[in-house]
């Protein structure tokens, strides 16, 4: 019985101990210069306005809450980016995105910020109306 429960402590320790390092070896991407691109996505990087990239996956049961909020934007904005990371894994790589949902905010071809998982519906909408200006 001190075994399963030793295992299942340890199980608990290295999952929230992934998250940790996921968020850290994120965040250590701000101040970096973003990835070169092509097409729309790369020129919106290029001319030197913030431009925001949303990651998400069909599956991720976080991306779900998060994802409406950001196509409201992407539709109307054509510095804002909705990233499938399943159908588009390449420009995933490109920004070293470890998890779903990200939001990478760039300006002047900087990475801004990087936000890993979900976060509360005022926070996103602030980031998304810094791409509108």
């Amino acid at each position: 019985m001190n075994v399963v429960i030793i295992v299942v402590i340890a199980i608990v320790v290295l999952f929230f101990g992934f998250q940790k390092f996921m968020v850290f070896k994120m965040s250590r991407k701000k101040g970096k210069t973003a990835p070169e691109l092509s097409g729309a996505r790369g020129k919106a990087i290029k001319n030197g306005k913030t431009s925001l990239f949303y990651f998400y996956s069909p599956s991720c049961g976080a991306c779900k809450s998060m994802t409406p909020v950001v196509e409201g934007y992407t539709k109307n904005n054509p510095r804002c980016f909705k990233v499938d990371i399943s159908k588009d894994m390449d420009t995933a790589r490109a920004f070293g995105v470890m998890g779903t949902p990200s939001t990478v905010v760039i300006e002047s071809g900087i990475i801004r910020d990087f936000l890993v998982g979900p976060k509360p519906r005022a926070e996103l909408t602030r980031l998304l109306e810094s791409t509108r200006s």
